[in-house]
């Protein structure tokens, strides 16, 4: 991260501060919600400085009964009044269980089990060190899967996605967006997909988390995914494929439109947009169309960099909030800061995450006209942190908001311009982008 926040914490190599929806079906976007990341790819680390690993402090006033006699000399030697539950079931399962079970396999259990039922928020996860692992081989930015991010909805009470830690009748794994290109968008899934089953196999009852090592899988082979969409329920085969992520497309459109794509904040999205804003320029672009249309989120700090291209330096773009701690996010020096440049910014339903700080930064500050649909919704902040087992922790840490205080959970943010999107995606016709240049042509 810049200099500019003050920081509070410096995470560790194999961490990521970020903000994005869920799991990428490829690498795991908790870097997004959930992704791991390499410099090249959508999950680069925000900050390489080091950090101690986190220790839990049990305080010394805490009542501690006696210690089980055959976890004396393992675990549990003094444990707190509400940790002795947990050190007694732990010692009559080694005792009693009557088959021969691992200390690995009760604490990956015990830690999954904290996080997925104790902690009732869907952002935060566990990987056990054999899938963390892997993540973290997706560092080199190349990794095979479907290419599409995903969430969790409520489709009761989309205001209560605290309750909905893994999927059950009314809480919904979600498609949010597949990536440009990828082999999920060329298969038909799109923004909203409930996702059922995945081979056959029920998704009721997993996290997010697991389930998405289940659509994981090497290049070149298949997997079903049986979705429901609106009231029709279907199946939708996608063949794996290696994912190549192009963070930013731009041409120069007619009557002097400089138009800009974004479809994912890596730790190089914000260097990228200034290279195509200042080749636009040199083109002769004049307005622009900025399109954060089916863009999951990703780095803060990138958020911070491409709404600064936009808005003046110094200005409050967000504030990224823990408890009475509060960190000003401001802009930095930028390409089209003036307003005499016209600017707008295309946004749907999978616009999340880093997408909606950057839109709504910009709408707040009057900087630009927002086209299209509602956003995802959703303004949590996570990290990854390694275990001393190898496995892997993701916790949301902080919740972000935007200049003028507001959340874009659960509703996202609104579009200045309403205009939807066609009911067929393959459509080449673009509602949303012939009126953004209508609005350019005023």
């Amino acid at each position: 991260m810049t200099s500019t926040p003050t920081s509070r914490r410096s995470p560790l190599a194999s961490a990521a501060a970020l903000i994005g929806v869920l799991l990428l079906f490829g690498a795991i976007t908790f870097i997004a919600g959930l992704a791991i990341g390499g410099n090249s790819g959508p999950f680069a680390r925000a900050d390489a400085s080091a950090s101690p690993r986190p220790t839990v402090v049990v305080p010394s006033d805490a009542a501690t009964p006696g210690p089980t006699p055959v976890l004396e000399t393992i675990t549990c030697a003094e444990p707190s009044e509400a940790f002795a539950v947990l050190c007694d079931a732990y010692a009559q399962i080694r005792s009693s269980f009557v088959d021969e079970i691992s200390d690995e396999q009760l604490v990956d259990g015990a830690v999954r089990g904290m996080v997925e039922y104790g902690l009732e928020d869907p952002y935060s996860g566990y990987l056990p060190p054999e899938q963390y692992g892997e993540a973290l081989e997706d560092l080199s930015g190349e990794f095979s899967g479907i290419g599409a991010e995903v969430g969790m909805e409520n489709l009761v009470d989309p205001a209560d996605l605290e309750s909905c830690t893994v999927v059950t009748e009314t809480c919904s794994m979600v498609i949010v967006a597949p990536l440009e290109g990828s082999p999920a968008e060329a298969a038909g899934l799109q923004p909203g997909d409930q996702i059922l089953a995945i081979d056959g196999q029920s998704t009721v009852g997993e996290s997010v988390s697991s389930l998405v090592y289940v659509v994981r899988g090497e290049a070149g082979t298949d997997v079903t995914l049986t979705i429901r969409r609106d009231d029709e329920e279907m199946d939708i085969t996608v063949t794996r494929a290696v994912i190549d992520l192009q963070e930013v497309r731009s041409e120069l459109l007619d009557d002097g439109v400089g138009y800009v794509r974004l479809t994912t904040f890596t730790a190089r999205a914000t260097d990228m947009v200034r290279e195509a804003i200042s080749s636009l320029l040199d083109q002769g672009a004049t307005r622009f169309v900025l399109d954060l249309r089916g863009n999951p989120g990703g780095y803060i700090d990138a958020a911070r960099g491409i709404a600064s291209q936009f808005i003046a330096a110094n200005e409050l773009l967000f504030t990224v909030e823990s408890g009475e701690e509060v960190q000003e996010w401001r802009a930095v020096d930028g390409l089209l800061q003036s307003s005499d440049v016209l600017v707008v910014v295309l946004i749907d339903g999978g616009s999340a995450s880093a997408s909606e700080i950057v839109a709504a930064a910009i709408q707040e500050h009057d900087r630009a006209t927002l086209v299209g649909e509602a956003t995802f919704g959703k303004n949590t902040v996570q990290i990854w942190n390694e275990l001393p087992n190898g496995g892997g922790l993701r916790l949301t840490t902080d919740r972000w908001f935007t200049p003028e205080h507001n959340s874009v959970a659960p509703d996202g943010v609104q579009p200045d311009v309403e205009v939807a999107a066609p009911e067929d995606p393959s459509s080449e016709e673009d509602p949303q982008l012939d009126r953004a240049l209508e609005l350019l042509g005023e």
